[in-house]
C-alpha cells in the first residue's frame, strides 16, 4: 500500500497547488479591476479657477462642496487658464465672468474627467445661472469617449509579453535578442500608429511621435519580460508578464484619469509601462507633447533596465558554460 500511495503523493501536491494558485490569482485578477473601477472618484484633481478675486472665491467656496476632489490652482484670466489646460497642469478650469461661470474642459486628457467637471460646475451654479462650457482639447471625433484609446491598453501589453516571451523560447540572447526586441517593438509601434491613426483616426497628432510612442510602451514590456528571463530562466516570463496583466492594466488610469483612482494606485499605474505609455499617447496625439517629459523617462528607465537585465544574463551564463582554461606544464629538464 505504502509503496503504491507513494508515487501518488507529487501529483496530490500538484492537484493542491493548482486548486489553491488557479482561484488565487483569479481573485487577485478581480480585485486589480473590480476594485478601483468601484471607487473611481476625484481624489486632488487638477482644477483652475480664474477670474477676479471676489469671484473667484465665491466659486471656490461652492468647489468646496466636494472635499478632497480637487486641487484648486488659481489664474489670473481665462487666457492663463486656458494654458493651463493645454500644458496638462489642469484638467479643465472654472473662469468667472460677467454672464456667469465658463467652464473649460478638455476631454482629450479624459472623457470622464471632462463629464464629471461639467456635472460638478453646472450642479453647483446658482439658480437660474447657465454654464457656458468650452472643449479646450477635444478628443478626436472618431472616438469622442476615448474607448479606442482605453481598449489599445491590453494589446499592447500582450505583444510586449509575446515578444519577450517568444524570444527568451527562441533562446536568443545578448545582442541578438536585443535586436530581437527593438525590432519588434518598433514594427508593433508603427502598425499601431497606422491602425489607430491614419486607419480609425482616433489619435490626431504627429504619426512618427504617436508610432514611437506606442513602440517604446511595448518595448518597455517586452524587454523587462526578456530581462527576468534571462535571469531567472523560464519562470522570469511569469514574473514580468503577471504585475504587467495584473496591475498595469488596471491601474494605468486609461479609462478616467490617475488622480480618479485610490490611492496610492493612480501613482502605481504611472510607474508601470501601460500607465505612462497612455499617458504618453496623450500628449503626443492631443497636446502638442506637453507634459511629456515625466511618462517617457519612465518608460525609457523600463527599458533600460530590461534590456540591462538581458546583456547581464547573457554573460553570467557566457562566463559560466565557458571552458577554464588549462594549465601549461613546464617542460621536463633533461638531466
Amino acid at each position: 500500500m505504502s509503496a503504491s500511495a507513494t508515487p501518488a503523493r507529487p501529483h496530490t501536491r500538484r492537484l493542491i497547488a493548482v486548486l489553491v494558485l488557479i482561484p488565487a490569482l483569479a481573485a487577485l485578477a478581480l480585485w486589480s479591476f473590480a476594485w478601483p473601477a468601484t471607487r473611481t472618484a476625484p481624489r486632488d484633481l487638477p482644477l483652475g479657477v480664474a477670474g477676479p478675486a471676489t469671484a473667484t472665491a465665491q466659486l471656490e467656496k461652492r468647489l468646496a462642496g466636494h472635499p478632497g476632489a480637487f486641487e484648486i490652482h488659481r489664474y489670473a484670466n481665462e487666457a492663463a487658464a486656458r494654458d493651463a489646460v493645454e500644458d496638462r497642469t489642469v484638467y479643465g478650469a472654472v473662469v468667472a465672468t460677467a454672464q456667469g461661470p465658463k467652464l473649460l474642459t478638455a476631454s482629450a486628457a479624459s472623457p470622464l474627467v471632462a463629464q464629471l467637471l461639467d456635472q460638478a460646475v453646472t450642479g453647483q451654479a446658482p439658480a437660474g445661472t447657465e454654464v457656458t462650457t468650452v472643449d479646450v482639447v477635444p478628443a478626436s471625433a472618431h472616438d469622442p469617449r476615448g474607448a479606442a484609446l482605453t481598449a489599445s491598453v491590453l494589446p499592447l501589453a500582450l505583444a510586449g509579453i509575446a515578444a519577450g516571451a517568444v524570444v527568451t523560447l527562441l533562446g536568443l540572447r545578448g545582442i541578438r535578442a536585443v535586436a530581437a526586441l527593438v525590432g519588434a517593438a518598433a514594427l508593433v509601434g508603427a502598425v499601431a500608429a497606422a491602425l489607430a491613426g491614419s486607419w480609425l483616426g482616433v489619435i490626431t497628432g504627429n504619426w512618427w511621435a504617436e508610432a514611437a510612442t506606442l513602440g517604446l510602451s511595448t518595448l518597455a514590456v517586452s524587454a523587462a519580460v526578456a530581462g527576468l528571463a534571462a535571469l531567472f530562466g523560464a519562470p522570469g516570463i511569469g514574473l514580468g508578464a503577471l504585475p504587467i496583466m495584473l496591475f498595469g492594466n488596471s491601474f494605468s488610469g486609461a479609462a478616467s484619469a490617475p488622480e480618479m483612482l485610490p490611492e496610492p494606485v493612480g501613482a502605481i499605474g504611472q510607474w508601470m509601462p501601460p500607465g505612462a505609455g497612455t499617458t504618453l499617447l496623450r500628449s503626443v496625439s492631443f497636446f502638442d507633447g506637453a507634459a511629456a517629459v515625466g511618462p517617457a523617462l519612465t518608460l525609457v528607465c523600463w527599458t533600460a533596465l530590461g534590456l540591462g537585465a538581458v546583456l547581464l544574463g547573457n554573460a553570467r551564463k557566457s562566463r559560466r558554460t565557458s571552458p577554464e582554461p588549462v594549465a601549461q606544464r613546464e617542460p621536463a629538464l633533461v638531466g
